[in-house]
């Protein structure tokens, strides 16, 4: 098996040491010791996208992304809305931007050179912050999702008043829709509770068929 080659690292804000890591075609993200995600498994990160906004009922005017990883939310964003849409992403580590303009821009085909993206280098929680009834759609594609995490500073999102702050910025009949490595009853309990209607769906980790599962929650505003 051929070994992995480190192409670039660097640190979060909070200290947590980030690696693009390559081995023959393969690209993967560390991020403090975990696996955060790999080219040939990017399924259940664009399952994120197409769940949120099949479950719109209107088409989305405004989307926000949050998290770049590989580009594949937000490919699959950009692929299903229309024209004359906006997808806002929000990453934490400049140096992931960077690599998604250098080494990793081809395996979601270059999403950042759509003209509908808008990127911003900061705090997804900023930009929800941002004002009220701002988005048709939010997705959640941070860290390894509300029970596995990397980060101990994106912990708030998953919170109450993290999910109360998402609701808010959502417009009437809005979607926040969050990727997770593994299933959580205790966040399924907290967007009930913070007056979501919700469920959680299991989905494929990988278009190549290994038997591994990811999990998305679609809530409703």
């Amino acid at each position: 098996m051929l070994p992995w080659e480190t192409l670039a690292q660097t640190l979060a804000p909070d200290g947590t040491a980030i690696e693009l890591r390559r081995r023959g075609h393969e690209l993967l993200i560390r991020a403090g010791g975990y696996d955060l995600m790999s080219s040939d498994d990017d399924e259940s990160s664009r399952a994120l996208a197409r769940l949120a906004l099949r479950a719109l009922e209107h088409p989305a005017r405004r989307v926000l992304v949050g998290g770049l990883g590989m580009g594949f939310t937000l490919r699959a964003a950009l692929d299903g809305v229309d024209p004359k849409a906006v997808v806002e992403v929000a990453e934490l580590v400049p140096a992931v931007v960077e690599w998604n303009r250098g080494p990793v821009a081809p395996v979601a085909e270059r999403p950042l050179d759509d003209p509908r993206t808008q990127i911003y280098v900061g705090d997804v929680a900023d930009r929800i912050r941002s004002g009220a009834d701002r988005y048709d759609a939010i997705l959640l594609d941070v860290d390894n999702g509300p029970d596995a995490l990397a980060h101990a500073s994106n912990e708030a999102l998953y919170g109450g008043r993290g999910l109360a702050e998402a609701r808010r910025a959502l417009r009437p009949g809005g979607v926040l829709a969050v990727w997770s490595f593994s299933d959580d009853r205790g966040f399924s309990r907290r967007l009930k509770g913070t007056g979501f209607t919700a469920r959680v769906q299991r989905v494929p980790a990988s278009r190549k068929g290994r038997g591994r599962t990811h999990y998305v929650w679609v809530a409703r505003r």
